[in-house]
């Protein structure tokens, strides 16, 4: 027969379980934004869109990119757009290798539609760069937007149009397109890197044109009007890690809106290793950290004039920042009421993990069919996107019984209390175990042979894991205030035209 519980046991239970389900807000938040995606459908900007083809500045930021940048550059000059509407403006960052030579070789090709800027003095960083060539553009008044892009990027045939189209709607400020990983020689990573940007760009980005609120334009490819360009200032902001973020930011908060087209089309080459993703992404992380101080002032504080201050926009940004504390904090609820309430823990586990498991299952399967053949290439990694380990818990959540079934058939030991208590600590623990897990795998990746045994830990331990695991390094980072100089990703040119 239970005890019954005193005021104070219940008041302790009450406390946990709310822990317990602020450790779910990104899965509920997840579940928000596949919920409101289907709306895309009938809100979104399509219906205010119309052919629409204004004068094309493109800036290209270039340090040391000879093996991709002329492909980027001939992949630009023979878009499906008009040639006398397109200019490209390679703004050369003191590259020592080739590169100047591979960009002036196609100006002379196409005097007036090919620009080689080139500044002495680089390695300031990326928007720098972009403001030598935006400062320069802007000067004179032949460009009407600016297409801001990397080096290595291919832009599909139409994708330009299909950016441009909704700039014909004055109340746009910025349009993103879609980046697809477009390695020929994919591996592993780069598989699942592919998935991560199906589900965070067409699916997420589509509910974020539903909501009226974008986070990010891609760095890779967003097109500015002019006139938002010059409503920020003229220039790219300086002086943080996430400069198209920030950029995002201020277009919105000047009261324009910003636009995801999901069917504009850009191929670009993706980190092959944990240690380039790791650098990429911190990068990337401590620039959200540092946006996330910068407008403190703007979080749930709705505004007539942008969406940034939603409730709904606030919970899903800070549900990516903070998702590892989410994860230890219903980590440490589940263990305490484990101790003090082993059968509520149970209860609350299998509660949490079914949930979990009906929420990514939706997820995956809508997001994959919007692009099918990412879905066809790296349906391995869109199944194991959480790892091994977490389709373990979600089982042991399904089917209760699992762990004894384990025990009994494979090691013909029935499980006692201890025993039992021991295997559920480590269901519950598995958050963290999985990013300290997918933290090793990093330093496992540089030992002789290690890249084989760090794809089987990230199989294991889980992708998603790893991401968490890089926004933990980037809280430590910014806490110590580390050297936060760009760096650059380096690219070879494996992108598929």
């Amino acid at each position: 027969m239970t005890p019954e519980l005193s005021a104070f046991d219940i008041v302790v239970i009450v406390l946990l379980l709310i822990c317990v389900f602020l450790g779910m807000t990104p899965v509920l938040t997840s579940a928000f934004q596949f919920l409101v995606l289907p709306l895309h459908a009938f809100r979104n900007h399509f219906r205010q869109a119309q052919p629409f083809t204004p004068k094309v500045a493109v800036v290209v930021p270039a340090w040391n990119e000879g093996l991709v940048i002329g492909a980027s550059i001939d992949r630009l000059l023979a878009l499906d757009y008009p040639e006398d509407q397109l200019r490209i403006f390679v703004v050369d960052d003191a590259s020592t290798d080739n590169t100047p030579d591979v960009v002036l070789e196609r100006a002379a090709n196409h005097p007036g539609r090919v620009v080689h800027l080139r500044r002495e003095v680089g390695g300031e960083g990326k928007a720098h760069t972009l403001n030598h060539g935006i400062s320069r553009i802007l000067a004179d008044d032949w460009a009407e937007a600016v297409l801001i892009m990397d080096a290595d990027v291919i832009f599909a045939h139409d994708s330009l149009r299909k950016l441009a189209r909704h700039l014909a709607d004055e109340k746009v400020g910025a349009v993103t397109a879609y980046i697809a990983e477009g390695s020929e020689d994919r591996n592993y990573l780069t598989r699942f890197i592919a998935i991560e940007y199906v589900v965070s760009q067409l699916a997420a980005r589509r509910a974020q044109n539903v909501q009226g609120a974008i986070a990010c334009l891609a760095g890779g490819a967003q097109l500015h009007s002019r006139a938002n360009l010059e409503a920020i200032g003229g220039r790219i902001p300086t002086g943080t890690l996430a400069e198209d973020t920030m950029t995002t930011f201020e277009g919105q908060i000047k009261g324009r809106r910003m636009v995801f087209e999901p069917y504009a089309v850009v191929l670009a080459e993706e980190p092959r290793t944990i240690d380039s993703l790791w650098k990429q992404r911190l990068r990337w992380a401590r620039g959200n950290v540092q946006l996330t101080s910068i407008y403190k002032h703007l979080w749930f504080r709705p505004s007539r004039e942008h969406r940034l201050g939603s409730v709904s926009f606030g919970l899903i940004w800070f549900s990516v920042l903070l998702l590892p504390a989410f994860m230890l904090l219903a980590s440490a609820a589940l263990m305490t009421l484990l101790i003090l309430h082993s059968d509520i823990a149970e209860v609350t586990f299998r509660f949490m993990w079914i949930f979990t498991v009906c929420v990514y299952v939706y997820l995956m399967v809508f997001s994959v069919q919007l692009d099918p053949r990412i879905g066809r290439q790296s349906w391995r990694e869109a199944l194991l996107f959480p790892g091994v380990g977490a389709w373990l818990l979600m089982s042991a959540a399904l089917f209760p019984q699992l762990p004894e079934v384990i025990s009994v058939s494979a090691f013909g030991v029935e499980l006692n209390a201890d025993g039992r208590f021991i295997v559920l600590a480590c269901l519950y623990l598995w958050g963290p175990v999985s990013m300290a897990g997918a933290w090793l795998a990093r330093y496992v990746e540089r030992l002789p042979g290690g890249k084989f045994f760090a794809g089987l830990m990230l199989y294991i331990f889980g992708y998603g894991s790893l991401l968490c695991a890089i926004t933990v390094d980037s809280y430590i980072k910014e806490w110590r205030r580390a050297d936060a100089s760009w760096v650059k990703t380096e690219k070879v040119g494996r992108v598929v035209s």
